[in-house]
């Protein structure tokens, strides 16, 4: 009687939740860009100052963007060397520094077409292809992801071939190998510094 009562609860119970079907990266990503599009393209967004426009944009990105996995990649081998509090005082500043760097990019892309084209998945590893329909030239643009939880999160974006965290992975090797981990962060600090004062002088005019 036991051995039929349990045999009768596994079988209502169905497949056990290690066999749960992968999410599907495209149907998650997509109404996320459709967002940031639409965000872009307000009436609200174009009357805000640059400085307002990077935080929204930022504010809006962390729903889909793993900002903590893109800094541990762009850092390599020196993300390991570092303590807690050092890993989150280095996402803070490459995150900053992203805002600013890409504010400009991205409002150009605002006004122009987004076709989804393929995606590749490969266990908690996905590719989204798209393009971005610039009149009668194609932007490729691919996002890079990785599946947290139930939730895909983009760490990287491949434009026209070039990967933002190679592109800047490189550089920062560059910077640690001459002036080591403190010349890192004292550079991102005068690089944002930089691009604050600047943003707030174009938001002053």
């Amino acid at each position: 009687m036991l051995f039929s009562i349990l045999l009768a609860c596994l079988l209502l119970a169905g497949p056990s939740s290690g066999g749960a079907a992968v999410p599907d990266p495209t149907e998650q990503f997509k109404p996320f860009v459709e967002k940031v599009v639409s965000i872009l393209t307000s009436e609200e967004f174009k009357k805000d100052d640059k400085c307002q426009k990077c935080q929204r944009i930022i504010t809006v990105a962390q729903e889909h963007f793993d900002f903590y996995e893109m800094s541990k990649r762009v850092l390599g081998k020196q993300w390991r060397k570092l303590s807690k509090e050092e890993k989150d005082q280095f996402v803070t500043l490459f995150t900053r520094l992203l805002q600013y760097a890409y504010i400009g990019k991205v409002e150009d892309y605002a006004n122009q077409k987004i076709e989804f084209r393929k995606q590749r998945i490969r266990g908690k590893r996905a590719e989204i292809q798209t393009v971005l329909l610039d009149k009668d030239k194609e932007i490729p643009v691919s996002y890079i992801l990785i599946l947290k939880g139930d939730k895909w999160m983009a760490y990287d974006i491949i434009v026209e071939g070039v990967s933002l965290v190679r592109n800047y992975m490189e550089q920062f090797r560059e910077i640690l190998r001459k002036e080591q981990y403190a010349g890192l962060v004292k550079k991102l600090e005068d690089k944002i510094a930089m691009l604050d004062k600047e943003a707030r002088a174009t938001d002053g005019d």
